[in-house]
């Protein structure tokens, strides 16, 4: 074991470790012992930086699923929704592929632990918020609000959906770029038809 006289570095591997570790034997099943050793730290000093394990699941979930990273702006392509909705897409699945919180520690234990539950709760909240801003700013004609909400929910759901395994190889998955656009389209759509509905 190493202990590293940075303490930023130091919480940030233990974090990093509580992610892998979660992400595959889940809360429950990762010990503190297993933890200090992957993070490379003696335990009393994973119970110096965080004083209990729920307390390192809290601060996995709050610093590393943050929303707020997602810029509606620099997303939105003016007068073309269904590309601004599939920006949105990619961005937040790339960030999903390359994060265990994301992938899958929020998926074993938002069933189990309301820790987990609360911040995947405020954190679709701001995606919804995000994707509402970011095709408002794509649309030049204006729209129904519901009509715009709900397509912003239901492109939330869409892309924080824990696809479902196909049960052929010849069926395309949720997150795959054609079936994401074609689902994008579906609802630019629905929503462009409500601007004739004002």
């Amino acid at each position: 074991m190493t202990e590293d006289a940075d303490p930023v570095r130091t919480r940030s591997r233990i974090l990093d470790a509580a992610e892998a570790l979660f992400a595959r034997h889940g809360f429950d099943g990762t010990s503190t012992a297993r933890l200090a050793d992957a993070a490379g730290v003696p335990k009393g000093l994973l119970f110096y930086y965080f004083r209990t394990k729920p307390e390192i699941l809290s601060a996995l979930l709050e610093e590393r699923l943050d929303p707020a990273a997602l810029d509606p702006a620099a997303l939105a392509v003016p007068g073309d929704p269904v590309q601004t909705l599939v920006n949105v897409g990619e961005r937040v699945l790339g960030d999903r592929a390359t994060s265990g919180v994301l992938r899958e520690v929020i998926w074993h234990e938002a069933h189990t632990r309301p820790e987990v539950r609360a911040v995947l709760t405020r954190y679709r909240h701001a995606l919804h918020e995000t994707i509402e801003h970011a095709l408002q700013a794509s649309l030049t004609a204006a729209v129904d609000t519901r009509a715009l909400r709900a397509a912003a929910s239901a492109w939330a759901a869409t892309i924080t959906a824990r696809p479902l395994e196909a049960a052929s190889s010849d069926r395309e998955h949720l997150h795959e770029a054609a079936s994401l656009r074609a689902v994008a389209r579906l609802l630019s759509a629905g929503l462009l038809s409500s601007a004739h509905a004002i």
